[in-house]
């Protein structure tokens, strides 16, 4: 084994050096495919009258969806009173060379052939957002071993051949369902218009669904396709949209050949030529090239993109961390740059409180000394008052001693006068 190069984070290509036998895998996938088969839903929509029914039998040869009876086409089976849209389906099992295709066709009778087809495009939406709901639930489910798969895969969208490009109720339904299915437009009978009046036909169509933003299901090379293939894609991808023809009859040419087609006075149109219509290029695209990127798209982009819109609306966050691939160093420098933040953010914190915890002290301690000072100063005048006092008090005893001593000399004095009066008597 030999190391030719490298790829992504931490891979590389090897080279294998002798056969080991995982290329076989893509032939174990094809084996268990054809063993349980395939599931493809086909939605068609479009004014009744515009072939959907035979072009539909036209696409798999066979009657997949039964012929609507004379009345049935004419009034396209809408409410009389409101007109309304109805939802019809209808499933069939065909085997091809051993693979086994579980065909569902969902009808659409009453689209466009009410007075008012504003909303028209509304109960088509709900329908394709319910088959998303129901899928969603059983994906919830505890047992998922059993889980039914009728997802919208295509939407052929009718096109009335009016050759003046694509009319409101067209530009509002492909704006309303192009997110959540993927829209093939279709130009219904073709062969109502000539080649020229097809092709700047087919140059407005587009021009109105670049205007307004529209995506539509394109078919798209990778490397891993060869030369051929990219070619086929880039000529299926500028037939878009096909204009088709549509039938069930095989007529008789001059040249004795049997082939499926219209007849009319002025010849022949045969739905499997090339050179008349784009039937063939669908049929290419829609069943024998592109079936599993319809499945794919409609699994991958179009559920997905429906599932998390639904799943936040219900408040879920996802955390999207969990996807990102694991590298064993740079998450323990990730895991160190958090935990080095972490103590940062947690000695700032630590020391914001340390010096709340000071200011409150020196305050405390202020306003202690304050009432500290203030009661030495109330005490300190009392002592002074006190002090006063006692001098003055000291000062009368004082006063009233002298007083005394001189009325005790004074009374002295007069003792001795008289003794000496005494004396001097005697």
């Amino acid at each position: 084994m030999q190391t030719t190069g490298t790829s992504g984070a931490g891979a590389s290509k090897k080279k294998m050096n002798g056969y080991v036998g995982f290329s076989n895998y893509p032939n174990q996938v094809h084996r268990r495919s054809v063993k349980r088969g395939f599931n493809f839903t086909l939605m068609v929509v479009g004014e009744s009258g515009l072939g959907k029914t035979t072009l539909i039998n036209t696409l798999f040869e066979s009657k997949v969806y039964p012929q609507k009876d004379t009345e049935d086409a004419r009034s396209g089976r809408t409410s009389p009173q409101t007109g309304t849209v109805e939802i019809t389906s209808v499933s069939a099992d065909i085997v091809e060379n051993g693979a086994k295709l579980r065909m569902s066709v969902v009808d659409t009778p009453g689209f466009g052939d009410a007075v008012n087809n504003d909303e028209a495009w509304r109960p088509i939406l709900e329908n394709i957002e319910s088959r998303f709901d129901a899928f969603l639930a059983q994906e919830n489910r505890v047992n998922r071993s059993k889980i039914a798969d009728n997802r919208v895969n295509a939407l052929l969208y009718f096109i009335k051949p009016t050759g003046h490009g694509l009319r409101a109720v067209d530009i509002e339904f492909m704006k309303q369902l192009h997110t959540r299915v993927n829209l093939i437009p279709i130009i219904a009978r073709a062969d109502t218009l000539t080649p020229r009046e097809v092709e700047q036909f087919k140059a407005r169509v587009l021009a109105d669904i670049n205007f307004h933003g529209i995506h539509t299901f394109k078919p798209v090379s990778d490397q891993f396709d060869d030369p051929e293939t990219i070619a086929d894609n880039k000529a299926i991808a500028g037939k878009i949209p096909f204009a088709v023809v549509g039938s069930e009859k095989f007529i008789e040419r001059a040249d004795g050949m049997r082939v499926r087609g219209r007849e009319y006075p002025w010849g022949v149109i045969e739905v499997e030529n090339e050179q008349h219509n784009d039937f063939v290029a669908l049929r290419q695209m829609l069943l024998r090239t592109h079936m599993e990127e319809l499945r794919d798209e409609t699994d991958v982009a179009l559920y997905e993109s429906y599932r998390t819109q639904k799943l936040l609306a219900l408040g879920h966050v996802q955390d999207n961390a969990v996807f990102r691939e694991f590298n064993p160093r740079q998450q323990q420098e990730e895991d160190e740059r958090l935990h080095t933040a972490k103590m940062h953010k947690l000695e700032t914190e630590m020391a914001a409180v340390f010096k709340q915890k000071v200011q409150e002290k020196e305050s405390k301690l202020k306003q202690s000394e304050e009432e500290l000072h203030s009661r030495h100063m109330q005490m300190k005048a009392v002592l002074e008052k006190q002090r006063h006092e006692l001098e003055e008090k000291r000062m009368r005893l004082g006063q009233g001693d002298a007083a005394a001593h001189a009325a005790y000399n004074e009374s002295v004095q007069a003792g001795s006068s008289k003794d000496k009066k005494k004396n001097r008597f005697f």
